[in-house]
């Protein structure tokens, strides 16, 4: 009898092993880490980022080639210092992110600025959906945690990690500072969608390239960007905020910053004001986003 589609192939076992070896690792790099005390913990993994990591896997020579693109006439040694830089913030980051416990404590002594203060909290006691933007700038989870603290239900989409094992890891670090969380996805969108229409706030990060998005503009350049935010504003009437967790100069503690809600206009130009957010926040603050991602494809690219 011939074998049925149940069976494994030896590429699925492949697969799976690979998954399981990959995912081990890394777990096990993160557990020893944990055994530094979290002080030392961030800025240790900062440098093995950007001494160590960040040079095998090229972050370096994409921040370079990203700021060629933006800032053409940047000297070189300022090229070289944030592609040094940025590296040790993205390993900070993930420092904290896996580091729940901690990250709830900072949270808890950081302080909130902005122009968006009083339309957030309004919002919350009013029971309007609340859609807080952000990017990979700073460390997001922070304003998360510090919203949850204040009193807000705040719901966070999220991407699957490549490697099953590891992801089960991540989401199991990243539900103890907040749930729920929704898998990025149709089923996890109508989830969150109901959430939001429940007069809760949600959590979005829109500095990913997206092939079907809108050609807007980001540091003068065409950055294809999902308008969703946008359009979930504009159909629930919720109040749209730009919303950055800013990492301070002793590279441990935090700002959080609420701006003023975006003003319901047309999608387009609602996440134009967002992306213009974003970017004010970057060029204060240039080691903070995550210049290794590759922002501006070209359209239809998908690598």
């Amino acid at each position: 009898m011939a074998a049925t589609g149940n069976t494994p192939s030896k590429t699925d076992d492949q697969v799976g092993l690979k998954d399981r070896i990959v995912s081990a690792i890394i777990i096990g790099i993160i557990r020893l880490l944990t055994l530094l005390p979290y002080k030392t913990r961030v800025p240790v993994s900062g440098w093995v980022l950007s001494r160590i990591v960040g040079p095998l896997i090229g972050y370096r020579t994409r921040v370079r080639d990203n700021l060629s693109r933006i800032f053409p006439e940047m000297p070189l040694a300022e090229k070289e210092q944030l592609a040094r830089a940025v590296p040790d913030h993205i390993g900070r980051t993930l420092a904290e992110l896996f580091s729940p416990k901690d990250l709830i404590r900072t949270a808890a002594q950081t302080p909130v600025t902005g122009a968006g203060i009083d339309a957030v909290d309004a919002a919350r006691d009013a029971g309007r959906p609340i859609i807080l933007v952000s990017g990979h700038f700073g460390n997001y989870d922070i304003a998360r945690s510090v919203l949850i603290q204040r009193g807000h239900k705040v719901g966070g989409l999220y991407r699957a990690m490549n490697y099953r094992g590891f992801n089960e890891f991540y989401v199991s670090r990243i539900s103890q500072v907040g749930t729920p969380l929704f898998l990025r996805g149709r089923r996890g969108m109508g989830e969150m969608v109901k959430f939001l229409k429940a007069g809760n706030a949600i959590a979005l990060l829109i500095d990913q390239h997206m092939a079907a998005g809108a050609p807007l503009k980001f540091f003068g350049h065409t950055a294809y960007t999902a308008l969703s935010a946008a359009e979930l504003a504009l159909r629930y009437d919720a109040l749209l905020v730009p919303c950055y967790g800013v990492r301070q100069p002793d590279g441990l503690s935090f700002e959080m910053v609420l701006e003023a809600p975006v003003p319901h206009t047309t999608p387009e130009e609602m996440t134009q004001a967002l992306n213009d957010s974003l970017e004010a926040q970057v060029r204060a603050h240039m080691a903070q986003w995550l210049w290794v991602h590759r922002r501006w494809k070209p359209l239809g690219a998908d690598i």
